[in-house]
């Protein structure tokens, strides 16, 4: 693979790029099922972009050599709490304190094409997306049932701490994921215990 370049696009050029982002997305996953299927996994993924590039604060990232090979993307977390509803179970205080900053960065997708390398050109998207907006705490969904893409954030320290429930997603219960980005943000996850949990309502 030639040297990976990472450069960020704004709204407008994410937009334009829909249509490859939407061919890399496939790519990046085995889309053996029939047509249709394909076609359904296709439209799902680019009403999914589409609603994300509109969100506040949206931001992308995308590794380049002769062409597109990858991108991570995603945009700050309320502080209102939206973004926790159907959480399964209570919520740390510690993230609850990060998210009423902004200090909190959901990444919504990191798509890389298949390549003996692919894992580390993943992480530095997933690293740069995260640096360029100084957040404290990536979070991150993912389907319990994508053992591989669980095992690589876990072992890039992105940790567990529980389900949640996303109906205009389907019926799936996903796995939330929180990455502590700096000291101070590991600090409040790892605070005392006896009154370390709140849950937002329902």
């Amino acid at each position: 693979m030639d040297a990976v370049r990472l450069r960020r696009v704004n709204r407008c050029q994410a937009q334009d790029l829909s249509g490859k982002l939407t061919d890399l997305y496939v790519d990046s996953r085995d889309m053996s099922p029939p047509e249709a299927c394909r076609r359904l996994s296709r439209r799902r993924f680019l009403n999914r972009l589409t609603a994300d590039i509109r969100r506040p604060g949206f931001a992308m990232v995308v590794a380049e050599t002769n062409g597109l090979v990858g991108c991570a993307f995603g945009f700050p977390v309320r502080g209102d709490g939206f973004w926790w509803l159907g959480f399964d179970a209570a919520l740390s205080r510690g993230i609850e304190q990060l998210t009423a900053p902004k200090g909190v960065f959901a990444v919504t997708d990191i798509l890389v094409r298949p390549h003996p390398r692919d894992a580390h050109v993943a992480r530095r998207l997933q690293d740069r997306l995260l640096a360029d907006h100084q957040a404290q705490l990536g979070a991150t969904l993912v389907d319990g049932a994508d053992l591989p893409a669980l095992a690589a954030l876990r072992s890039w320290g992105w940790l567990d701490v529980g389900e949640i429930w996303k109906p205009p997603i389907g019926a799936t219960l996903l796995r939330v994921l929180v990455l502590p980005v700096k000291e101070r943000a590991a600090a409040r996850l790892r605070g005392p215990a006896h009154d370390a949990w709140t849950r937002w309502p329902g």
